[in-house]
């Protein structure tokens, strides 16, 4: 199971590219907390409609919305965290991220059993974070059992406009 947790989210087209990436790498849900989200929906990106089919659920408290028996993983840059290239992910994890314009709580990040970074020279924003995770996620461990035929998967994932083929 993979649970998505975001903190006050600022930008509505970032939990839009978030959920696009829930969709596109098989995630099981988003959890968020505060109302800047709720104010903005009605200009979301998820292009891939992903939020009708993953929950996507508004939480007082991201520690009280962690699923039993989930890792929690917070995705933050904070002196000691694990590189994200060095990290094991757990099977069953709820990965948290802060807001665009602030950072995961401290009291999430001490509840973590993990806390991770992406390595690079300033930030990324939420939705990229979001997605180089899952992706991290996807390489090390691979996409649910019923994505293991590569050309299915090709064809199910790429629009109707794309028929290359290669020669």
């Amino acid at each position: 199971m993979i649970h998505i947790g975001i903190v006050n989210p600022k930008d509505v087209t970032n939990v839009g590219s978030a959920l696009r990436a829930i969709g596109c790498f098989q995630a099981d849900g988003l959890f968020y907390t505060g109302t800047r989200y709720d104010r903005a929906m009605r200009y979301c990106t998820d292009t891939q409609r992903a939020a009708a089919n993953v929950p996507v659920q508004n939480v007082e408290d991201i520690l009280a919305a962690v699923p039993e028996g989930a890792a929690l993983v917070c995705v933050e840059l904070v002196v000691g965290a694990t590189p994200l290239s060095e990290f094991e992910h757990p099977l069953n994890a709820f990965y948290v991220f802060g807001p665009e314009d602030g950072s995961v709580p401290q009291a999430i990040v001490d509840a973590a059993d993990a806390v991770v970074y992406v390595p690079t020279i300033g930030c990324l924003n939420l939705a990229a974070s979001v997605n180089v995770v899952l992706y991290d996620r996807t390489s090390k461990l691979g996409l649910p059992d019923d994505a293991n035929d590569r050309d299915d998967l090709i064809r199910r994932s790429r629009d109707n406009r794309n028929r290359l083929r290669l020669k």
